[in-house]
């Protein structure tokens, strides 16, 4: 055996020979399996580096194949195949010991980041059984912060990270993960701001795979275009045509995004959640010799994922994920203010391959801004009958926060708002027309009061953030578009309203004021401005749209604006409210790290 692991493995042919094992094959010649890992292990311990790497080669193959296989009784199963039930606690607490040395001192970046990807196999591939223990209690968080702070490339942060994230996430909710503590405690900058940069860039490239199926960048000025803007196209120099891509093989490329690297998101929401110092940062670090900022790069990934959430529950998954990590950075008053400051302008690349398109914003803006146009823009393209309302009410917290900031702190944002009052009423119009599809839905309460409760502040509370006048008179203007709509919103609806004292604690209770007393005060406000402009019309006028805009501008001077408290208050994110969507994350998660090891 030791003279076979000075040899090369031969990784393809060692897979197509282990993939024509079935389970019981495998258990039929468990011999031979156990003998194999435990000699690969005892290879780990060498001081000669060919010999560690081929083991870590062949591990790599070995677990990666005999994992994915369907066992009928999984944990005993595998335990059988790789070791025997007698030798389990002691070959595995061996195969711990010697994976945190190979990473800690393996003598070259490449040979730990082999035993990075073997950790990495093993944990995915038994995720479901009790092997991952073994890594809880051998400690690896410090090895893979000292491979991380010396890694010489971002691109060598995604292993470790990843690795970090899946056993952050192992039974956390049985027990107290010590990977979980690990995380809310480790205040190392320097090692924090190489992930954040790492992070960036990971999202960066799987932001591009969106854009290397439908690439989404406006042309810019040639002369070509100008020639036939005026109608003298037969004078533009002619230019190779570009090969249009069938549009079956575009919605099945796009289906298959976002690509296995989004696996780390688990990660960076864990660490999101878990330490205030990366939180900060994240918000602060700014890009490197003018490329992308971190955060600017999660923002437009988080764009594309969203953009084309309805395309796959796993990119439901994952863009739910992010907006859940946004949520959590935004309800941190101290990060929230970064995310607001102008001297921390960001430049987001967002999705523009589906219409609507957001208005362009070719300057830097802060990340609040592009935040509000990211949770605008997948309220905008995943309307559907079968609405993903878990999605929806994680975009409408998002706004319901940021507007509570500025209504609190008084903040006066340049933000294209009538694109926000646009959403919310053609959510309204969505919500009415369909509430007999939805109204089963058991998350749909929460949805109505944080959707209420938003666009309830916006219309109570818009003199204190809006920059003018002008755009206050035109939410208003919408809302009398859509008054009729109220009515039937409130007859749909009525029966989930829950008076505040009585409503449960997972019921998101967003305000004080009741949902139902404010539809009747959007109605109020609405009726308002209607008399005004039916007195105009009994005078036998025809009111133009410019001339019903006047009325309401002099309507907001009689208008009695209505006390509604605690429109600014809101519930602060508790990760046990969301156990079950965040134990699908992981396996999506886990079933991508399978495969970010095995390309």
């Amino acid at each position: 055996m030791f003279k076979f692991f000075l040899l090369k493995p031969d990784k393809a042919s060692l897979q197509r020979r282990l993939d024509d094992f079935n389970v019981d094959d495998l258990l039929n010649v468990q011999g031979q399996t156990q003998l194999l890992f435990r000699q690969a292990v005892a290879r780990l311990r060498s001081e000669n580096g060919t010999l560690v790497e081929c083991a870590l080669d062949t591990l790599t193959v070995f677990l990666g194949i005999v994992l994915a296989k369907r066992y009928t009784n999984p944990s005993a199963e595998i335990i059988t195949v790789l070791v025997g039930l007698d030798e389990v606690d002691i070959v595995f607490a061996d195969f711990a010991n010697a994976i945190e040395n190979v990473v800690r001192s393996g003598g070259s970046a490449e040979i730990s980041q082999k035993a990075i990807e073997v950790a990495i196999t093993l944990t995915a591939g038994a995720y479901q059984t009790s092997l991952v223990s073994y890594f809880t209690h051998r400690d690896l968080f410090p090895c893979l912060m000292k491979y991380i702070q010396e890694a010489g490339s971002p691109a060598r942060v995604l292993e470790p990270f990843l690795l970090l994230g899946l056993l952050a996430n192992y039974n956390k909710f049985e027990f107290r993960n010590p990977y979980r503590l690990k995380l809310e405690d480790f205040v190392n900058e320097m090692a924090i701001q190489k992930i954040i940069r790492g992070f960036g860039l990971i999202c960066s490239q799987s932001r591009d795979r969106y854009v290397a199926v439908q690439d989404d960048i406006g042309e810019g000025w040639t002369w070509s275009n100008t020639l036939k803007y005026i109608g003298l196209g037969v004078l533009a120099p002619s230019r190779s045509s570009t090969p249009t891509r069938n549009p079956e093989e575009t919605r099945d490329r796009f289906a298959e995004l976002p690509d296995n690297d989004a696996s780390i998101l688990v990660a960076a929401y864990d660490f999101t959640n878990a330490n205030k110092l990366f939180c900060y940062t994240f918000v602060s670090q700014t890009g490197e010799s003018k490329s992308e900022s971190p955060l600017g790069a999660f923002l437009s990934l988080t764009s594309y994922i969203l953009n084309h959430a309805y395309r796959s529950p796993r990119a439901t998954l994952y863009g739910l994920l992010n907006v859940t990590a946004l949520r959590i950075l935004i309800e941190d008053q101290t990060v929230c203010t970064k995310i607001f400051d102008p001297d921390l302008a960001v430049s987001v690349r967002f999705c523009r391959q589906r219409q609507p398109f957001l208005p362009s914003s070719p300057k830097p803006r802060p990340a609040a801004a592009a935040i509000l146009d990211i949770a605008l823009d997948a309220i905008n393209h995943n309307l559907r009958r079968r609405l993903d309302i878990p999605l929806y009410i994680g975009c409408i917290n998002i706004l319901h926060r940021l507007l509570s900031y500025l209504v609190i702190t008084r903040t006066r944002l340049t933000y294209h708002w009538p694109l926000l009052w646009q959403t919310l009423l053609s959510l309204l119009r969505f919500l009415t027309s369909y509430a007999s599809s939805l109204i089963q839905e058991p998350d749909l309460p929460a949805l109505i009061d944080g959707f209420l409760a938003t666009l309830s502040l916006a219309v109570c509370r818009g003199d204190f953030f809006l920059p003018d006048t002008n755009v206050y008179d035109d939410l208003f203007y919408k809302l009398v578009e859509n008054a009729h709509l109220l009515p039937r919103f409130k007859t749909a609806f009525v029966h989930l309203s829950r008076p505040p004292s009585t409503a449960p604690a997972t019921a998101n209770p967003n305000t004080i004021t009741s949902p139902l007393a404010l539809v009747d005060i959007l109605i109020a406000i609405a009726k308002h401005f209607e008399a005004m402009i039916e007195e105009e019309k009994t005078q036998g006028k025809t009111l133009s749209p410019k001339d019903v805009m006047g009325v309401i501008r002099k309507g907001c001077e009689t208008l009695v604006l209505p006390e509604c408290e605690g429109l600014e208050r809101w519930v602060r994110w508790r990760e046990v409210d969301e156990r079950g969507m965040l134990k699908k994350c992981a396996r999506a998660a886990v079933e991508d790290a399978r495969r970010v090891v095995n390309r």
